[in-house]
C-alpha cells in the first residue's frame, strides 16, 4: 500500500460518502429516500449524520414512497437517491419505470442479499443482476454498475451518479451484504482527483413563437433537465408514452416504436463514455479467461494470481459496468479458448455474456449465502485446464 492517510471503511459507509462527494462535485443537493432493510440500512444511518453537507434523508413509510420521493426530488433539480435490497427493489420497480419514462436522474442502490422473497436477510448473494438489467415491464433499459470491494463502493456509486446526471437516466448501483458489511483501509481521495460531473439544466432561450421541447436530445441522446417553475419551460410529465421531442401523450404506434428504440439507443450510447475493460491479472491471450463481477473479486484475483505464478495460461477480467458492457469486452473474450464465470447465484451474468457474445461460457455457481473461497475458484480453473487439483487444506 502506498503511504498516505487511511481510514477504516465499510462498503455502506463508502457508498454514503460517494453519494455526498458526487452531490458536491455536481453542485446539487442530495436527497435520499429510503425504507429500512437489511443490509442497506447503514447507508441511511451514515447519510443522516451529514446534514452539514446539505444532505436530506427521508425514512419513508414504505419502499414505494421512498423511491417516488427520490423521483420527486430529481424532478425538482436535486440528486435523488434511493436504496434497498432485493425485496424492496421489487416494490420499487413500477416507479423505476416511471423515472425511465420521465428520463430523470435517479440512483437506485441495491445491497443484495439471499432470496427470493424475504430469503436470507443476513447472508450475501449476487442474485439480483437480472432484476437490475431486465426487471421492469415493457422495454425499459437501465444502466447498471457494480462495486467489487468495500472501498470501491465510493468510486462506483460516484460513477452511478455521474452517469445518471449526464445521461438523464435512472442507474442501478449493485453492492451486496459481503461488501456492505466488509471493511478495508481507504486512502482519502482529493476533490480534484474525482471526475467532473456536468449538469445541464434547461434555460429559457426560446425565440418568439418557439415552444420548449423537453425531449429534444443532445449528442448523448439525453434530454435537458427542465426545473419546475422556470418560465417558458412548462412541459408534461407522466408514465404514458411520450411523443418524440414534445413530450405530449401519444398512442401513435410508429412513435411508440421509435421511442422504445431511442431509449435503448441512449443507454447503449453510454458505452462511449465509460472506460474500456482492463485485464486484472494475466496476459491478453490464453487458454482460460475468468470473467467475474461484484464481491467475488478478492477470491478470483487471488486464485488467478496463484495460477499465473504456476505457469498457467489464465487471466482475470472483473466487470464493473454491467449495462452497457464495455465496448472492448467482446474482443477480450475472443482471445481466450474458454471462459469461466463464477457467481454467487444460479447463473446470471453467464446468460448475458452468452446472449451478447455467443460464447460457450462455463459457470461456477455458489448459492449458500457465503462468499467463494480461493481454493474453490482455483480448483475450477485447474479442472477446466485439465490440471491436477490442489489438495484442499484444513480450514480452507
Amino acid at each position: 500500500m502506498n503511504k498516505g492517510m487511511y481510514r477504516n471503511m465499510t462498503g455502506n459507509q463508502a457508498t454514503a460518502l460517494g453519494l455526498i462527494a458526487a452531490a458536491h462535485k455536481s453542485g446539487l443537493k442530495l436527497f435520499y429516500g429510503s425504507y429500512p432493510i437489511t443490509p442497506a440500512s447503514d447507508i441511511l444511518h451514515e447519510l443522516s449524520k451529514h446534514k452539514n453537507f446539505g444532505v436530506k434523508t427521508f425514512q419513508a413509510e414504505d419502499e414505494i414512497a421512498a423511491v417516488t420521493s427520490a423521483i420527486g426530488a430529481s424532478f425538482g433539480g436535486s440528486m435523488g437517491v434511493t436504496a434497498s435490497s432485493g425485496p424492496g427493489i421489487a416494490l420499487k420497480t413500477e416507479a423505476i419505470g416511471l423515472a425511465l419514462m420521465l428520463e430523470l436522474p435517479l440512483v437506485i442502490v441495491n445491497v443484495q442479499r439471499g432470496g427470493p422473497s424475504t430469503g436470507l436477510p443476513t447472508k450475501t448473494e449476487q442474485a439480483d443482476l437480472l432484476q437490475a438489467v431486465y426487471g421492469r415491464n415493457g422495454e425499459a433499459p437501465v444502466p447498471v454498475v457494480a462495486a467489487c470491494t468495500p472501498t470501491d463502493c465510493f468510486d462506483m456509486v460516484y460513477e452511478a451518479c455521474r452517469i445518471a446526471i449526464e445521461h438523464m437516466t435512472p442507474v442501478f448501483f449493485l453492492s451486496d451484504g459481503y461488501i456492505a458489511n466488509g471493511a478495508e483501509p481507504w486512502a482519502y481521495p482529493t476533490a480534484d482527483s474525482l471526475k467532473n460531473i456536468t449538469v445541464r439544466f434547461a434555460k429559457n432561450e426560446l425565440k418568439t413563437g418557439e415552444k420548449f421541447l423537453p425531449y429534444k436530445r443532445n449528442e448523448k441522446l439525453a434530454r435537458t433537465w427542465a426545473i419546475p417553475g422556470t418560465k417558458g419551460l412548462e412541459h408534461r410529465i407522466g408514465g404514458i408514452e411520450k411523443e418524440n421531442e414534445t413530450g405530449n401523450i401519444s398512442y401513435d404506434p410508429e412513435n411508440h416504436e421509435f421511442m422504445v428504440k431511442i431509449r435503448a439507443a441512449r443507454i447503449e450510447k453510454i458505452a462511449d463514455y465509460i472506460p474500456e475493460q482492463k485485464i486484472e491479472t494475466g496476459k491478453e491471450k490464453g487458454k482460460l479467461l475468468v470473467l467475474a463481477w461484484g464481491s467475488t473479486y478478492g477470491s478470483v484475483k487471488t486464485a488467478v494470481t496463484e495460477a499465473v505464478k504456476e505457469g498457467l495460461e489464465v487471466a482475470h477480467v472483473h466487470l464493473k459496468y454491467l449495462n452497457p458492457l464495455p465496448k472492448n469486452l467482446g474482443a477480450i473474450i475472443k482471445n481466450f479458448d474458454k471462459v469461466l464465470i463464477p457467481e454467487m447465484n444460479n447463473g446470471q451474468l453467464i446468460k448475458i455474456i452468452r446472449d451478447k457474445f455467443l460464447v460457450d461460457a462455463q459457470g461456477l455457481n455458489k448459492i449458500k449465502g457465503m462468499p467463494f473461497t480461493t481454493i474453490e475458484i482455483k480448483n475450477k480453473i485447474l479442472e477446466l485446464l485439465q490440471c491436477p487439483t490442489s489438495p484442499l487444506k484444513k480450514g480452507e
